[in-house]
């Protein structure tokens, strides 16, 4: 049997190693765009910035020191120059496609960062592995600008799996919906109709506000919002605002909200300030041809009939009086069953002619 030579007991003494094989070096030198590693074979392996992370500008001396125990998987056993090609960013990909892949069988619920907002949607990284979270499944409702979630841990479940096509889709949707949906019947469990109750306001329409209950939105119509008449709601509530409001009726899981306090009911104490006889003063709230409608108080409106306006005839109330005009009148009737006052400016002996109007 023939001698071995040097050369070649030095080369036995070494590991095999193939294109492919996943292998575990030890770091010997670290510079800003490579890492130099020994993997048990006659050459050291050489991993650049490129094959370690998609981040170019990546300073790889922050994340590696002599010594540190590396996890690679070989590119090119011979780039040419007698070194080993090495990749860590392709074996953690793989990695994570296998994370994922187990993820979106299991319906397991993961949460990562949001490495980037897209026009259609968010991106985030598993285990360097992009999964792309479409705009329409990010929350329950239509969000026009996604920035809020830059660099947001976020949870999600995995809904399609095909990286060959690299296609990973992420839904966030189902989990919020889920979500709520739990606190819906937590709330509902709780609630009934009397009760007062903390929220936030969450949107505000010519119509009404719908306020956050915490899982539940209810809706504060403009009818409810006060014991006196509200024309814009824009103009009493901003969004985001917290408000106590009333529970007024609950129909299935839509929730009908007030702020009309019985104990501020302006008509409990309506007969003792507005009794037959008194002299009271008022705002004209509106106006018809019959006669003028005059606000005492908010929440208590009081008719000046066409006929109780002035000793002389007037054809209209328009004619001698304004909306918006302070007027003083004597109460000539009133019925808090019906929640119904008369005024009469005639019976305190007033003349008024439309060169006396107000203007508005």
């Amino acid at each position: 049997m023939s001698e071995l030579s040097f050369e070649q007991m030095l080369d036995e003494s070494f590991k095999t190693i193939r294109n492919g094989d996943v292998v575990e070096g030890t770091v010997i030198d670290v510079k800003e765009d490579q890492i130099i590693l020994n993997i048990g074979y006659k050459a050291d392996g050489i991993l650049t910035r490129n094959e370690y992370s998609n981040d170019s500008s990546l300073d790889l001396t922050t994340i590696a020191k002599p010594g540190d125990k590396m996890e690679v998987k070989v590119l090119k056993v011979n780039d040419g120059d007698g070194q080993v090609l090495l990749t860590y960013k392709r074996l953690a990909a793989e990695k994570g496609n296998k994370r994922l892949e187990e993820a979106f069988e299991n319906h397991e619920v993961l949460k990562a960062k949001v490495t980037q907002v897209l026009n259609g949607g968010l991106s985030v990284m598993v285990e360097e592995t992009r999964v792309f979270i479409p705009a329409s499944l990010v929350s329950d409702i239509y969000e026009k600008d996604l920035n809020k979630y830059a660099d947001q841990e976020i949870e999600f479940v995995i809904t399609e799996f095909n990286p060959r096509r690299r296609r990973i889709i992420g839904d966030r949707k189902q989990l919020v919906l889920a979500e709520k949906a739990k606190l819906q019947e937590e709330l509902f469990a709780r609630i009934k109709p009397g009760d007062v109750v903390d929220g936030v306001v969450k949107n505000i329409t010519d119509f009404g506000a719908f306020i956050d209950l915490g899982g539940v939105d209810g809706l504060l119509h403009i009818s409810e919002m006060s014991w006196g008449r509200v024309d814009n709601p824009k103009k009493l509530f901003k969004v985001g605002e917290p408000i106590q409001v009333l529970i007024k009726e609950i129909n299935g899981d839509k929730v009908a909200l007030s702020l009309k306090f019985e104990d501020q009911n302006p008509w409990l104490t309506a007969d003792e300030k507005y009794a037959v006889g008194n002299i009271v003063e008022g705002k004209v709230a509106r106006m018809t041809d019959f006669g003028a409608f005059v606000e005492l108080e908010p929440g208590v409106d009081a008719l000046l009939h066409v006929s109780q306006i002035s000793r002389e005839h007037v054809e209209k109330p328009s004619d001698v009086l304004s909306v918006g005009q302070i007027i003083t009148a004597k109460v000539v009737d009133f019925n808090g069953e019906d929640r119904k006052i008369s005024l009469s400016m005639k019976a305190l002996g007033n003349t008024v002619s439309a060169e006396e109007t107000v203007e508005e």
